[in-house]
């Protein structure tokens, strides 16, 4: 496979990753607006800030999965074991 076509085809799983990101954080902005109203007319009993901490916990690591931070970990992974495969 050449140079080009690797890639072509991890910038297209880059775009994937993105994606996935983007739609679960739309989401969890939808959701947990819902959320916030329904706990808003029903008295404010302010029970909504556990659902906003506990998915929110979850959309903050996978930000930081397609993150530079996670893309620069993964390229120097991929380097290591296509080194490895080659000795």
């Amino acid at each position: 496979m050449e140079e080009k076509d690797k890639k072509l085809l991890r910038a297209q799983e880059r775009v994937k990753e993105l994606k996935g990101f983007y739609n679960h954080l739309i989401i969890y902005s939808v959701i947990m607006a819902i959320l916030f109203f329904i706990d808003y007319s029903d008295g404010g009993s302010w029970w909504v800030h556990w659902p906003i901490i506990g998915w929110g916990i979850f959309v903050v690591i996978q930000g930081i999965s397609v993150s530079k931070i996670g893309k620069s970990w993964e390229d120097k992974k991929i380097k290591e074991i296509m080194e490895k495969e080659e000795e």
